[in-house]
């Protein structure tokens, strides 16, 4: 009676594995897991995969559909524009223009009948209508044996004017960043075309604010750093002559505050970055854009000043240190930015470096870059810079170098950059929480400048017969300074400096000096090694007794 019970129980367990092994087989599909297949069934490693095939087709759709439509547009372009610069001297001189126009306008309606089904094509056929609408503009004053238009007066250059503003409006309702930056470029070779100085200095600070503001406006940081070399290229063609309208390479000396302009772009591109919306981080772009704007805007100007104002370079870059300078502190109380203040804090000071060596003169020059340095370091803590820190060390160096091979005689002038040293070591110390540094580098550093600077200094101001001794009362300045500030590293500069004066009066003060000075030197270096001698015996000492008291009883 119990066997058909159980069989029946048996085959009812079976069913219901059966049923959720067919489940789960449904599950695995549903969520792409794949049976595992046997060993026989993985294709050997010669056979070509999916992924591969359809990498492969994806890279000839790629060339196929937008290379060769890039290419075949711009031959078109290209074909166009050698079309329009033929003379046609039998037709009149706007025909060749208006057949320019009638082309552009074809690539612009098919630009928008393929909006939709080839968008990417549809958007190169646009570029290349913009290009064409802008050079059949250009054809009507330059190319030809005779020109329908001329850029001298105001209502000539409105055709330019138009075609530039059209590009524009076009690229902007397209929301295209490529487009407008070819319409900015559009709007650059204008500036030049028409040549005359205050179009194109007036063109190039337009053209400038209209790149920050469309940057910030479109969220498109990239076209700053677009913009910033344009406007700066351009200020240089029209400041060389202007070549590209057949002008004679020279520098333009009127009128004289165009250099100023240059000024002005950079405070503009520099407010393009105060401005945008995410200040909390200096992401690629902007910190590339403050570089680009820093090295080619003052490169820009310190070519421009010195080539054709050089009676007015030392007050040129001293408002241009004023103005960087000043760009620098913005930075750094709107944001706290470390990378821009940087750039335009250097940028300020080597503005600052060239109108100290153009009002001075040579060796006095170097006493005045001495103590920028010290101005540099100040303003460093301030910043909380490091890089500024480590820069005007770098720049300190090279004052000292070039001191020395140009200074024909000692005059005492390094004695002053052995007190800048000394002040600078100390302002780092004392701010060196705020400055955020981890170690003792740049202090040391500048210790080691003053403590090779001063000997120096002494060895060329001093009789070589009072050198052993001068160095000998450095070392106990050093020891002095010791006690005043509780920094064990004037101990050390002063143990070296002792050891260093040993030096020099056994292998100098032995042979070349007189009996007299010999005596003398040898007894004031005796006395004071040994009095330095006692005093640390005496400091040890009591060191050990203090360590030796009990602790106080509680």
């Amino acid at each position: 009676m119990n066997e058909p019970n159980e069989r029946n129980r048996e085959d009812d367990t079976v069913r219901r594995l059966a049923q959720l092994e067919e489940r789960v087989a449904k599950l695995e599909a549903r969520v792409g897991l794949a049976a595992e297949e046997p060993l026989a069934a993985v294709p050997p490693p010669t056979t070509v995969t999916a992924d591969t095939e359809r990498a492969e087709e994806d890279l000839e759709f790629e060339v196929g559909q937008n290379w060769f439509a890039v290419a075949g547009i711009l031959a078109l372009a290209i074909g166009a524009a050698f079309m329009l610069l033929l003379p046609y001297a039998r037709l009149p001189t706007v025909v060749p223009s208006l057949v320019g126009f009638a082309v552009a306008a074809g690539l612009f309606w098919l630009a928008h009948l393929w909006q939709r089904s080839f968008e990417l094509v549809a958007s190169y056929l646009r570029g290349a209508g913009m290009a064409l609408l802008y050079f059949a503009t250009l054809r009507m004053y330059f190319f030809g044996a005779q020109h329908a238009l001329s850029t001298e007066s105001l209502a000539g250059r409105a055709p330019l004017q138009l075609a530039v503003a059209l590009n524009f409006a076009i690229a902007w309702r397209r929301q295209s960043p490529w487009l407008t930056g070819l319409a900015l470029l559009t709007g650059y070779a204008t500036a030049l075309a028409v040549g005359s100085a205050w179009f194109v200095l007036g063109s190039v600070a337009l053209l400038s604010a209209l790149v920050v503001t469309t940057s910030l406006r479109a969220h498109w940081p990239r076209l700053g750093v677009v913009g910033i070399p344009l406007s700066y290229t351009t200020y240089f063609i029209w400041a060389i002559g202007n070549p590209l309208r057949g002008g004679v390479l020279h520098f333009a000396t009127a009128p004289v505050l165009a250099p100023g302009m240059v000024l002005a772009v950079a405070a503009i591109f520099a407010a393009g970055t105060w401005l945008r919306p995410n200040r909390e981080t200096e992401d690629a772009s902007t910190s590339i854009g403050a570089l680009l704007n820093c090295g080619f805007g003052y490169l820009l100007f310190l070519v421009h000043t010195v080539m054709a104002f050089p009676a007015d370079v030392a007050l040129a870059h001293g408002l241009a240190s004023v103005v960087f300078l000043g760009l620098a502190v913005l930075f750094w109380l709107r944001e706290r930015s470390r990378v821009s203040t940087f750039f335009y804090a250097m940028t300020g000071y080597g503005a600052l470096s060239v109108a100290i060596m153009k009002a001075t003169e040579v060796p006095e020059m170097f006493v005045w870059l001495s103590l920028q340095s010290v101005v540099v370091v100040t303003t460093a803590v301030w910043f909380r810079s490091r890089f500024i820190v480590v820069a005007n060390f770098l720049i300190y160096v090279a004052i000292i170098l070039g001191y020395i091979i140009v200074a024909e005689r000692e005059t005492g002038i390094s004695l002053g950059f052995g007190l800048v040293a000394l002040g600078s070591a100390r302002i780092l110390n004392w701010q060196r929480d705020r400055l955020e540094l981890k170690t003792e580098l740049m202090r040391n550093a500048y210790l080691v400048g003053a403590f090779l600077v001063f000997p120096y200094a002494l060895y060329h101001l001093v009789p070589g017969m009072h050198v052993g001794l001068a160095w000998v009362g450095l070392a106990l300045v050093y020891y002095l300074l010791n006690l005043v500030v509780q920094n064990r590293k004037y101990r050390w500069m002063g143990h070296a400096t002792l050891l260093l004066a040993t030096c020099y009066l056994v292998v100098v003060g032995t042979r070349r000096f007189e009996p007299v000075y010999r005596i003398v030197s040898f007894l004031v270096l005796g006395t004071v090694l040994l009095i330095v001698s006692l005093s640390f015996t005496r400091w040890r000492a009591r060191q050990r007794a203090k360590s030796a008291e009990p602790p106080p009883a509680a």
